[in-house]
């Protein structure tokens, strides 16, 4: 029979698989974690996905058909009654094209703010990076983004819009779009773990934020002198250029810019925030 030390020896790894260490007053989300978690990243979205559209008629239709039939509202009643002026474009298009980043921006944010909640069973008897689970539901809206983008292709050579180069600077806008859902969906997600309230603000929110950001009308229409705080919105400067990349128009580089800063500053506060809180989620929720 071997002896306890020489036993123990040959069980034990030498170093441990998990080290648990004191918070630092400014700590943030451990990047080496999520990476060695990476399958279960996307576990979580093919779990997802397939959650969504089981039982159900339609299936990935729904994905289009919500930008789509939004579409049809407005450009009955903004398009037709009170005709919104568009910059030398049909509404229709000038609509759907910001109606569907739109859509998947506000999906992102509301999925992934209550992921947290939905997921407590998960999160009480498992570790991993809790961040992978807001993350993954952004990456669900973002596949239903990719299939109702096919809808605006359609769009652009129905109504004979020609695209340009400018076409290239599409995906980095698709980018930093979704870095800023993530970011917001961090945020409030740690938060309504403790705070449930969050969860009532959230649709509020949301269908604030739609009608302060450049989408069933043209940047055009804001005064000069409120264009500044106009564009402290993160989503002005990332919808306007999502239509410049599509239509050829000038790039508002200016609010483009501010956007990225204030994403950037967002996301290390959400980081921060998410990675003090973290600890917590087990007990709390």
């Amino acid at each position: 029979m071997l002896p306890e030390s020489s036993y123990s020896s040959s069980i034990l790894p030498k170093e441990p698989l998990i080290k648990i260490r004191p918070s630092r007053p400014w700590s943030f989300i451990d990047l080496r974690d999520v990476w060695a978690h990476r399958e279960l990243f996307f576990f979580l979205v093919w779990r997802d996905v397939k959650v969504r559209y089981k039982q159900t008629l339609l299936g990935a239709l729904w994905v289009i058909l919500q930008p789509l039939l939004m579409t049809l509202i407005f450009m009955v009643f903004l398009g037709m009654l009170v005709r919104v002026p568009t910059p030398g474009m049909p509404y229709p298009v000038f609509l759907y094209a910001a109606l569907l980043p739109w859509t998947f921006f506000s999906n992102a944010v509301a999925s992934s703010s209550f992921s947290l909640v939905a997921s407590a069973s998960m999160i009480t008897k498992v570790y991993f990076p809790r961040v992978l689970i807001p993350a993954a539901m952004v990456a669900v809206r973002l596949s239903d983004f990719l299939i109702a983008f096919v809808i605006l292709a359609g769009l652009l050579v129905y109504y004979h819009i020609h695209p340009t180069w400018a076409l290239l600077v599409l995906p980095l806008l698709v980018a930093h779009l979704t870095i800023l859902a993530i970011t917001i969906g961090l945020l409030l997600s740690s938060i309504n773990v403790k705070y449930r309230d969050v969860g009532t603000m959230i649709p509020v929110m949301l269908q604030l934020w739609m009608f302060v950001s450049p989408i069933v009308y043209p940047s055009i229409l804001v005064p000069p002198r409120w264009k500044i705080v106009y564009e402290l919105n993160p989503l002005a400067g990332i919808i306007e250029n999502f239509r410049a990349c599509l239509f050829g128009l000038p790039f508002n580089r200016s609010g483009l810019m501010i956007s990225a800063l204030i994403t950037l500053t967002l996301l290390i506060y959400s980081a921060h925030v998410f990675r003090r809180m973290e600890d917590e989620f087990a007990d709390v929720i």
